[in-house]
């Protein structure tokens, strides 16, 4: 199945959000054009090529009573895709406004636990609420090389069917993902003992002339995964939409002789026309610049990026979700468990001149203001850190249930701000 191939089929079911996460007005905001948060009702009718995410888990390591364990979903055109599913993820999916039923793709960053041990049980859910289907695409699940038999192993020993199909399309790390005496070889995992009904699914290896993995591409997107560092190999995922044709030059098209009908569709599908006196048209003498896509970029937990490929494929970023488990005074900490601080996060995002940061995957000692017990800390104060390292733009604290909506582009837009 295509990337964008749910295009045409019915969307998500919206109904009304159970909690939305306001921004404060007393600090910068993010860049002009960004994506915003959604505040209130939705409108029962969704406008033609939406994309929002929505958090359905922001803490680390367990969920708790405050904060879920990672799991978020990106919603663009009728396909809902989670990314990360840990504990308890079903049971977020039930309080958000969300359908579970309309997920089409899973990706997983990385094989802890607090990432996937929610997938097998969300899957028998699934699977419980399904009709059998022998028409039904299959569920494409994205994750490291262990990921497949994880799930046959879980599935098989539970005595679990599934009424619908599911392929695993595994990445194949690199040995300077984590640390040398982390690294794990599944290579050779349970191979050949999968049976033939068991999931299929793809071997998917590091490109070594583009220094990332090429998931999936379409007339309309292309989505890649990359290398991250970790106390295991992780991966960070980009979602880019491919350039639209621009605005049509009406006025040029009628001094031309050209009236509204037929020829403007496919001029603007890119095809040249000829007029019936003989002149012929082509796109690009009546186009204008053609309109960037947006470009969504998650990443899996981690202490830094491997190579240059990551900013590069990351750069101009509308949204990049990044981690931030612990505050800058315990950044030694942070490095030694594979992890990032919020300055970390921002040193990226500034690398990568992303429009809007958001930070998730807080350890669950940061609570909100007003909920911080003995021994715990306010959240608030890896916002102010991270906005501090990028000079007061503006940057999100993600909560469960938050939703940020990522409006199509209309022109260029101003990203954070530089290194140099």
């Amino acid at each position: 199945m295509g990337i964008g191939a749910g295009a045409g089929r019915a969307g998500c079911d919206i109904l009304p959000p159970r909690c939305h996460i306001p921004v404060s007005p007393s600090r910068a905001g993010p860049a002009p054009g960004a994506p915003r948060e959604i505040r209130g009702r939705r409108s029962s009718s969704t406008p033609r090529m939406s994309m929002e995410i929505t958090f359905l888990g922001t803490g680390s390591a367990y969920p708790s009573p405050t904060r879920g364990a990672s799991a978020l979903v990106l919603r663009r055109e009728g396909e809902c895709w989670l990314f990360d599913c840990g504990e308890g993820t079903q049971t977020q999916l039930m309080r958000s406004h969300l359908r579970a039923g309309r997920i089409t793709k899973i990706f997983i960053t990385h094989l802890h636990g607090d990432h996937f041990f929610g997938l097998p049980g969300l899957l028998c859910t699934l699977s419980l609420q399904s009709n059998p289907d022998p028409n039904k695409p299959p569920v494409d699940i994205y994750g490291p090389l262990g990921l497949r038999s994880f799930l046959w192993r879980s599935l098989e020993l539970s005595h679990s069917q599934l009424l619908f199909p599911y392929a695993v399309h595994e990445l194949v790390p690199t040995r300077d993902q984590c640390p040398a005496e982390e690294f794990r070889d599944f290579s050779h995992l349970d191979r050949g003992e999968v049976p033939a009904q068991g999931p299929g699914g793809r071997i998917l290896r590091l490109d070594p002339g583009e220094g990332s993995y090429l998931l999936e591409e379409d007339e309309q997107l292309v989505l890649r995964a990359f290398r991250l560092f970790h106390r295991v190999p992780s991966f960070g995922f980009v979602l880019e939409e491919k350039p639209r044709p621009g605005r049509l030059n009406v006025q040029k098209l009628k001094d031309l002789g050209v009236q509204p009908g037929p020829l403007y569709g496919k001029l603007k599908g890119g095809a040249a026309v000829v007029l019936e006196n003989g002149v012929r048209i082509s796109p690009s003498e009546v186009l204008e610049e053609p309109i960037p896509g947006r470009k969504v970029c998650i990443l899996g937990d981690c202490s830094g990026t491997l190579g240059d490929e990551a900013p590069r494929l990351c750069r101009d970023a509308d949204l990049l979700v990044h981690e931030a488990t612990l505050d800058d005074t315990q950044q030694e900490k942070a490095r030694e468990h594979g992890h990032s601080t919020p300055g970390m996060a921002s040193d990226f995002a500034r690398l990568c001149r992303a429009r809007r940061l958001v930070l998730t995957h807080f350890s669950q000692r940061y609570k909100p203001s007003g909920q911080a017990g003995e021994g715990d800390a306010d959240v608030a104060e890896l916002r102010r850190q991270a906005e501090s390292a990028l000079g007061g733009q503006g940057v999100t604290l993600a909560e469960d249930f938050m939703t940020i909506e990522i409006p199509m582009k209309k022109g260029k837009t101003a990203a954070l701000a530089s290194p140099e």
